[in-house]
């Protein structure tokens, strides 16, 4: 029976970039999964995940397939009586020439499986995982046709209906919400200028991400009634559609990929790790479309165990556990934003609509605010590290 230091079950994008990010350091990998379905989606990787990429020797060929966000910009696109201003944040105030990358998923994973060829610790099994057994010095894992390996230590990144977490008896918290996501790709007339233009309707965010050349992505949120009816529109429809939602910014809109529409739902599982298993994207933590905190709250939590494991002789019998509670704060703190986020432009409710848009009229006027806001959005925890830094140097000055 053949034994590996890590085994991770799922091969999309999480998965992927575990293999090659924990093989790094010599220790023997299984990537366990059928090939991952073609993904016509794409992801916006913001800096600090593009950084993360550039330790693994990755980062100038992913951006390379990419484009890179210069500017966000928030419009309210609501017709209520209390409307927010317009908000851009631009790169520049913090120094940066872009937030990070919008990517196309499929040829994203298409650089990561051709990096496994030259990565001879990683061993690519295209099995599914039939049954799971923790022990105490290691994990048995049966995989289908009767082939069984065992592993130190079981990584989860098999998406929402993971099989790792199921046999591990870890529980989740679903909810649901009453909106569904079309998603699609266009050609546009104008040039987008490296900006990501976010509106926010009663239904929910029209956020349209730029893709090399005159194209963008879109994610437009709006009730599941409304996605049934637009995604049979032919493809002038469809497009002019796009074109009005969009005030013509980009002039001419020419939908050219087909529609797919994603029910909203979200799910965070009780626990993150436990023994030898851990789990890691949406096998741990899944949200709507929103923020773009997906994929990148994902390479944290690979991120993690990448540096719990740096300095570590074996693998302990307890790392799970220790995971857990690393990635707690972070993993429950995003889910919650995105939740309320996504909350307070459904709701009617006049206190929750002042609350939103003195917040945004806030970030509209105080370029400290905003620069504070942009920091903690690229890197969690650096806005209250940035303030108690600032703290202790005035402390510093008064006492001297």
């Amino acid at each position: 029976m053949d034994h590996y230091d890590i085994a991770i079950i799922g091969a999309g994008l999480a998965g992927a970039l575990a293999a090659i990010a924990l093989s790094r350091d010599g220790r023997s990998v299984a990537l366990i999964a059928p090939p991952a379905p073609s993904d016509r989606r794409t992801t916006a990787l913001m800096d600090e995940a593009i950084g993360f990429l550039g330790k693994l020797d990755l980062g100038n060929e992913v951006a390379a397939l990419g484009a890179p966000l210069a500017t966000l910009r928030i419009i309210d696109g609501t017709d209520r009586l209390l409307r927010a201003p317009v908000v851009t944040f631009r790169a520049a105030e913090i120094g940066l020439e872009a937030f990070g990358y919008n990517l196309p998923n499929a040829p994203l994973l298409e650089v990561l499986n051709a990096r496994f060829a030259d990565s001879p610790s990683i061993s690519r099994i295209d099995a599914r995982l039939e049954s799971l057994e923790e022990h105490p010095a290691a994990c048995t894992l049966t995989l289908t046709e009767g082939r069984a390996v065992t592993a130190s230590l079981v990584i989860g990144a098999d998406g929402r209906r993971s099989l790792v977490r199921e046999a591990r008896g870890i529980e989740t918290r679903t909810w649901s919400y009453p909106q569904t996501a079309v998603v699609l790709n266009f050609a546009h007339e104008r040039s987008h200028e490296n900006v990501s233009t976010e509106f926010h309707t009663q239904q929910g965010p029209f956020t349209q991400v730029p893709l090399p050349g005159h194209r963008s992505s879109l994610v437009w949120v709006m009730t599941p009634a409304q996605a049934a009816e637009m995604v049979t529109r032919d493809a002038a429809a469809l497009s002019l559609a796009v074109e009005q939602r969009m005030q013509s910014m980009l002039g001419k809109v020419t939908v050219d990929s087909e529609p797919q529409a994603f029910p909203l739902s979200g799910m965070a599982a009780t626990r993150f790790g436990k023994g030898r298993i851990i789990l890691v994207g949406e096998a741990a933590h899944a949200f709507p479309p929103i923020g773009a905190q997906g994929l990148n709250l994902s390479l944290r939590d690979v991120m993690a165990l990448v540096s719990m494991l740096a300095d570590a002789p074996s693998i302990a019998a307890d790392i799970g556990d220790r995971y857990d509670r690393r990635r707690r704060a972070d993993i429950l703190s995003r889910t919650v934003s995105v939740d309320l986020l996504n909350r307070s432009l459904l709701t009617g409710f006049l206190p929750v609509q002042m609350v939103r848009t003195g917040g945004l009229q806030a970030l509209s006027s105080a370029g400290a605010l905003r620069s504070l806001v942009m920091q903690e959005g690229l890197r969690p925890g650096s806005a209250i590290r940035s303030v108690l830094g600032g703290l202790r140097e005035k402390i510093g000055r008064h006492s001297a």
